[in-house]
Formats: C-alpha cells, sequence, structure tokens
C-alpha cells in the first residue's frame, strides 16, 4: 500500500466535514490536476474518482495541507451526496444515515422501505399519527413520552428522506431562526 493522507472534505460554502478519505501522491496530484477529488480505497487497493459510479463528483475549490504535511483539507462543491448512503455528509447521525440508505436501496422487509414505497402521503400520514400520540401521552403523563417521541423523531427522518429533504436543510434552518 502506498504512503497514505487523511484527506478531510469540507463543504466550502458552509463548511460542514462531509467525509473522510485518504490519498496517496497520484490521489493528490490527479485531484489538484483535475480539480475533481481522486481518492485511494483501502479497500479496494486501488485509486478512485469521488463519483465515478454514483455521479456525486466533488469539485476542488480549494487544498490545504496541515502543519506536518501529512493530512490535506479539500474545500470542496459537491454534487450530490457525499457519503455512500445518500447522506450529505458521512458525519450525519447514525439513525440518518440508516433511513436515507433504506429508503434509497428498498431491502426486502424493511418497515422504512415499506414506508418510502407507499409514498410521501403516507409517510406524512404516519407522522402525523404518532405526533397525536406523543402529545396525548404527554398530557395524560403516562410516562411513554420518550417511545413516543422516539417515534416522531424516526417517522420525521422517514418522512423527510422519502420527500427528498435532507436532515442538513432543516439543521440550517433552524440555525438561520436562532438569529
Amino acid at each position: 500500500m502506498p504512503p497514505l493522507k487523511a484527506a478531510i472534505v469540507q463543504d466550502a460554502r458552509d463548511g460542514r466535514v462531509l467525509m473522510l478519505a485518504w490519498m496517496d501522491a497520484e490521489a493528490e496530484r490527479l485531484t489538484r490536476e483535475t480539480g475533481e477529488a481522486w481518492f485511494w480505497s483501502r479497500s479496494r487497493q486501488r485509486l478512485w474518482k469521488k463519483g465515478e459510479t454514483s455521479g456525486n463528483t466533488l469539485a476542488v475549490q480549494e487544498i490545504r495541507e496541515d502543519c506536518d504535511d501529512d493530512a490535506l483539507l479539500l474545500r470542496v462543491v459537491p454534487n450530490g451526496p457525499a457519503c455512500h448512503t445518500g447522506s450529505r455528509s458521512c458525519f450525519a447521525p447514525e439513525l440518518w444515515r440508516t433511513v436515507v440508505e433504506r429508503v434509497r436501496d428498498r431491502p426486502e422487509g424493511s418497515y422504512v422501505a415499506s414506508l418510502a414505497a407507499a409514498g410521501v402521503e403516507q409517510a406524512a400520514q404516519k407522522l402525523g399519527e404518532e405526533a397525536v400520540e406523543a402529545a396525548i401521552s404527554a398530557t395524560a403523563r403516562d410516562g411513554r413520552l420518550v417511545e413516543e417521541a422516539a417515534d416522531v423523531l424516526f417517522h420525521l427522518y422517514v418522512l423527510l428522506a422519502v420527500a427528498g429533504v435532507d436532515l442538513d436543510d432543516v439543521e440550517r434552518e433552524l440555525v438561520s431562526r436562532r438569529r
């Protein structure tokens, strides 16, 4: 295996860390020459261009070396999600990444996949039902609010994924409201 540097990939528009990958000298050279992100795949033991199969490429705006020259920061403009799960970031919450992946892949027997197949309307209806159950639990003080709130958050994730809305967009909206 060639000597590798960690490559931290950051969205140049908002600073969100999208992924961590590895670069050898050839990947770094190709990235600098083409303006598209290239990496060394440790699992496949070969160079790969980000997006070569998914189409989710990374247009590199800037490359910064760290003080020891053993890591790189790639500031990029992504064309689609950076994570193989379909999430914008590999550092999104695990539940979000799992939901997005199941909406995308539709594995047989998956509850998320069945809601995705039923469409936005069904996912929205299920979220509404769970929200009502949480409100009833809160007012009844029946000790089930945590469980019902978990159902609400889970079904909200499903609805967002089925509707094609990334969790980052919701987080950005919440941040904008703080100001």
